[in-house]
């Protein structure tokens, strides 16, 4: 099988998402990082000059666009907004299971617990909102008015980040496979 060679900065940016999720950011130092991604010393500041607080947006960045693929497939073939939050939260459940049981979201893992600064406050915004909007989106095209549309994926998004940590507390993906039930 072919395997696709990542660059030295794709492998920093997986390395991160990965390392952040599990120890969060300060449980990860730069020789962490540098050596789970096998890159040279001088690659870190020559891809993100401004350190790790760079390579954690970026991490953020690359976890965010990968829970906004999982919810665009998810709702893809959905008859209902309630179809597309059951396979979403199957999914996620499935991922849980591989991930760990302990591991946190990768966006709230990073930049909550990174340096307290509204930098790291403002672009966790923008990619929940993001996630939000790929929701509201999907019951648009269901068949919501915007307004429900966008209530229905606060409140998909307010389930999935709080039964990821009851999951999380319980280390239980079946936390997440209950969620839809409460859509109703």
């Amino acid at each position: 099988m072919n395997k696709r060679v990542l660059s030295t900065k794709d492998r920093l940016i997986r390395s991160a998402a990965n390392l952040f999720r599990v120890r969060g950011y300060h449980g990860v130092g730069l020789n962490d990082l540098l050596a789970h991604a096998n890159a040279p010393k001088g690659s870190l500041y020559h891809h993100f000059p401004d350190g790790k607080p760079d390579l954690a947006k970026a991490a953020a960045v690359w976890a965010s666009d990968e829970m906004l693929r999982l919810i665009a497939v998810s709702f893809e073939e959905a008859k209902t907004f309630e179809d597309g939050m059951t396979t979403l939260c199957h999914k996620l459940a499935k991922l849980f299971d591989l991930a760990g049981r302990w591991d946190g979201c990768p966006i709230s893992s990073t930049l909550f617990e990174g340096p307290d600064n509204e930098d790291f406050r403002a672009c966790a915004e923008q990619l929940f909102n993001g996630w939000i909007a790929e929701g509201a989106e999907a019951a648009e095209r269901l068949g919501d008015a915007p307004d429900e549309a966008r209530r229905k994926s606060e409140r998909m998004f307010i389930m999935v980040q709080g039964g990821w940590t009851l999951a999380r507390a319980r280390r239980s993906s079946d936390v997440l496979r209950e969620l839809p039930r409460l859509l109703t």
